[in-house]
């Protein structure tokens, strides 16, 4: 039953329109791209050729629109020059399987481990098999592949050339990552009106953090605009959950609360104004009657205590972005020089210098228990036996089927098997509109060319919003290709859609036989971000006993870290929700238990580290005690989870805050109280995790009758309803 219920979910989600934006102009420059090499090589050359360079064209189009923070006419001769070399290669082992097989797992896993530096790196990999595989039945001689392996090469550079001759929105995922992260506070300041105690999502600000790394020559370049509100965005976001929280800021009910309330909402028109002007590239107005709320008068000012220094501060801090919605972010003109004496700015590798990360990428992920090396060894299994059933078939382009699988093929389930039916939904419906054309309009290899460049187009302008649809263009794309290099679409047709079932159905194989599940995992994910969690909160604690630069930046350091604990929690939880397989070691509501009483944890952390004092500030040396005993417990807790042990917090923490109640005094409230948030929420982490040895033996018999209840019942809700 889970097995159907997850399939089913695995169609839906392969077939779903995903709403997006939609980007005409650059899929229409990436399309001219196209047709700039198809239609000179196809009236100088011949035919052959024309698909070489069309495959080179379409291929490294198809790379810049990936989600990458490198420019977009590197990727494209980066995709352009793999495209040629798995080419020539594959065509020096190309007439004997004996040397091609081998060559081709080789190459396949290789690719499978390019996941291991991101998901552009593993699509553009794989997109280089489907080349290899191509390709080599063009040429006739080595001389032929070297021609071959040149033109597709040119088919990267023409793509290269346009984004250097016509740049459109320069610098727009850079603009759209900031402005998201400021969106992201805004609302979350919003949603604090109504909800003190509401979770923030940091994953916007960890995007921003990402597209702000840059190389010193693009940091010669980058907009002034880019160079600060991130910082800024990061320091507003404790302010506003320390003004709200009934705890340590403003009180429940009152005009303290009212006024709370009116600064948020401020907070929210500045910081969304801040967001358009960096989006747009243009000044933004904010509304007059924002600004005004934005004074904290020394006489009327009803708030109080820790809530008055949190309104003053957040007024601080919404000056600077006043400045920024009121100017459009130019303030200042100047570029960032590179160098030691200047290098503020997140530095991310040259080209040249990305060789040693690569390599130390690639080994963190040579192990038995990697999801990227079972991706690798699943794709270069399925590729050498695709091509190997399909060459003993009675048909002509037996590649088809390793290419589907390839295309397909994920390091998760989820997205393995959605696209899997998103392939085979796209090619029919694709092959079908393709196969009426070319009946209707008869064998014209120039016409097919220009059909080609449109399908290319109508495929590159769908490509954000599900897979099913831009397959569906990438399968006519290929149809007339075919067309055009004098195939016959009544042999093509019926290969492509048989072939592809069969890439199709192997690569879905491959994950049962050989899986990376994410539900085993979970126990080890949760530990990390309570570890991570301890660490982030003891380097809070340290900066309040001495507030010092170097404490600020372990703090930094600690939050970062935390929060890409998080992350991978997140992506865990969220894989094993759609996974269908039992839960080992946590069940849907444990894992959904631990995970708020976490949020809870790290929202501690953050109200305390609003109020960390600046460094000419008085010492409270008692946090250093709480410090180490807050993360001497959560690192035994961690590893207590880890090991399915039933979580023991000892009295470190107890006692720790016992006897600061003598020496602290009401010295530091707010430290006080997020102290005391901080350990009921580990107690109730003790409680979602913890279970005596008779729950033990019957938590699976539980989980699966909570499956079946919501099965009867039809609402879809729970963890292991989902494939979890």
């Amino acid at each position: 039953m889970r097995w159907l219920r997850t399939f089913g979910e695995v169609v839906r989600s392969g077939l779903t329109i995903e709403e997006t934006r939609l980007e005409p102009l650059l899929s229409l420059r990436t399309a001219v791209g196209v047709a700039l090499v198809i239609g000179p090589v196809l009236w100088l050359v011949s035919p052959a050729y024309a698909a070489s360079a069309a495959l080179g064209a379409y291929s490294a189009g198809a790379a810049t629109f990936q989600r990458t923070w490198r420019p977009r006419k590197v990727i494209a001769l980066g995709a352009g020059a793999g495209l040629a070399l798995s080419t020539f290669v594959g065509y020096l082992a190309a007439g004997r399987l004996v040397t091609l097989l081998p060559l081709l797992a080789v190459w396949a896993f290789a690719a499978g481990m390019a996941w291991s530096l991101g998901s552009t790196a593993g699509i553009v990999a794989a997109t280089t098999i489907g080349s290899m595989l191509v390709t080599i039945t063009l040429p006739t001689s080595v001389g032929r592949a070297l021609e071959h392996a040149g033109v597709i090469a040119l088919g990267g550079v023409a793509q290269a050339v346009l984004i250097l001759l016509f740049p459109i929105r320069r610098w727009g995922a850079h603009r759209d990552a900031l402005a998201d992260a400021l969106a992201a506070v805004a609302d979350y300041a919003r949603r604090l009106r109504h909800d003190p105690t509401a979770p923030f999502d940091p994953e916007p600000l960890m995007t921003a953090r990402d597209a702000a790394a840059v190389t010193p020559s693009q940091a010669r370049t980058r907009p002034p605009v880019l160079h600060g509100p991130r910082g800024l965005a990061e320091r507003i976001l404790p302010v506003v959950a320390a003004l709200a929280d009934p705890d340590v800021g403003a009180p429940a009910e009152g005009p303290g609360r009212d006024r709370a309330r009116e600064l948020l909402d401020a907070a929210a028109d500045v910081l969304d104004a801040a967001a358009r002007s960096i989006r747009r590239g243009t000044p933004a107005e904010v509304p007059p009657r924002s600004a005004d709320v934005l004074r904290v008068d020394e006489e009327d000012e009803v708030l109080e205590g820790p809530t008055r220094q949190a309104a003053e501060r957040l007024v601080e801090l919404l000056a600077e972005a006043l400045e920024i919605a009121g100017s459009g972010g130019a303030r200042d003109k100047r570029p960032t020089p590179p160098g030691p004496a200047s290098a503020h700015f997140l530095v991310r590798p040259t080209m040249l210098r990305l060789l040693p990360v690569v390599v130390r990428a690639v080994r963190r992920e040579l192990r038995r228990d990697s999801p990227v090396f079972r991706h690798a060894v699943r794709l270069a299994a399925v590729a050498t036996l695709g091509y190997l059933l399909a060459s003993r078939l009675p048909l002509e382009h037996g590649y088809w089927a390793p290419i589907a699988s390839v295309m397909v093929m994920r390091p998760d389930f989820h997205r393995t098997y959605a696209r899997a039916v998103g392939r085979l939904a796209g090619t029919l419906a694709g092959v079908a509109l393709a196969t009426g054309m070319v009946r209707a309009l008869g064998p014209d290899a120039h016409v097919f060319g220009a059909l080609a460049v449109v399908s290319a187009a109508l495929s590159y302008t769908v490509l954000r919003t599900g897979y099913a649809y831009s397959q569906c263009f990438t399968a006519a794309y290929v149809v007339f290709l075919l067309g055009m290099g004098g195939q016959a679409w009544e042999q093509t047709v019926p290969e492509r859609v048989v072939l592809t079932l069969l890439g199709g159905a192997l690569a879905m194989l491959a994950y049962v036989v050989f899986p990376a599940w994410e539900t085993p995992r979970l126990p080890g994910r949760l530990a990390d971000w309570l570890a991570a969690n301890g660490r982030y909160a003891a380097a809070v604690l340290r900066g309040y006993a001495e507030p010092t630069r170097e404490r600020r930046a372990d703090m930094r350091r600690a939050l970062l870290a935390s929060r890409e604990a998080r992350a991978a929690w997140q992506e865990a939880y969220d894989q094993a929700r759609q996974e269908p397989v039992r839960p080992r070691g946590l069940t849907s509501r444990e894992a959904e238990e631990a995970q708020e009483a976490l949020k809870g944890f790290d929202r501690a952390a953050m109200l305390m580290e609003s109020h960390v004092p600046r460094a000419d500030s008085r010492f409270a040396p008692e946090a250093e005690v709480l410090a180490q005993a807050l993360e001497a417990d959560t690192a035994q807790a961690a590893d207590d989870v880890r090991e399915h042990r039933n979580p023991d917090w000892g009295r470190r923490v107890e006692e720790a805050l016992h006897a600061w109640e003598d020496a602290a005094g009401d010295r530091s409230p707010v430290l006080r109280r997020g102290a005391e948030l901080q350990k009921r929420a580990l107690e109730d982490l003790a409680a979602a995790v913890s279970r005596t040895p008779l729950e033990r033996d019957v938590s699976s018999a539980r989980e699966e009758h909570r499956v079946r209840a919501a099965v009867a019942e039809g609402d879809g809700s729970g963890f292991a309803h989902r494939g979890g």
